[in-house]
């Protein structure tokens, strides 16, 4: 018998559409907060692209990935922003550090956006880039 998926509400394949056409680093959960994609420019910071890991449990991605607080410890997926978020349906803002595929840290901010219709919260939209960089990267607006 054929693996059948599980279809993704609405508001997420619309996120998705979203996040994949920005050029900051974000990513989007499912209301498990499971990572269930993240954009180029989130793969250039972890140094592997979402094709090459695919869906990961909130367990899986902060093994891989983090968060960690600034003294290198790891933070519980129940302390994070995403899971706050999500939880409460509103949106909320940390500083932590990541790792990347290489073993490397970079501190960074993130921002968390419920994604909420209806039926109640389906995900999050996480935004993130490194700690003390312009939005804009410098570039004329």
């Amino acid at each position: 018998m054929a693996n059948r998926q599980t279809q993704k509400p609405l508001e997420l394949i619309l996120a998705r559409n979203l996040l994949t056409s920005i050029s900051t680093p974000a990513f989007l959960v499912d209301g498990e907060a499971a990572v269930v994609f993240y954009n180029e420019a989130a793969a250039a910071l972890l140094g592997r692209s979402f094709e090459d890991v695919g869906r990961m449990s909130a367990e899986e991605w902060t093994h891989a990935f983090g968060p960690f607080d600034h003294e290198g410890d790891p933070l519980e997926v129940d302390s994070l922003a995403i899971t706050e978020s999500i939880r409460d349906g509103r949106p909320s803002h940390g500083t932590f550090t990541i790792r990347n595929a290489e073993g490397n840290r970079t501190a960074i901010e993130a921002s968390a956006f419920p994604i909420v219709a209806e039926r109640g919260s389906s995900g999050a939209m996480i935004l993130f880039w490194p700690e003390g960089s312009s939005s804009n990267n410098g570039s004329a607006a």
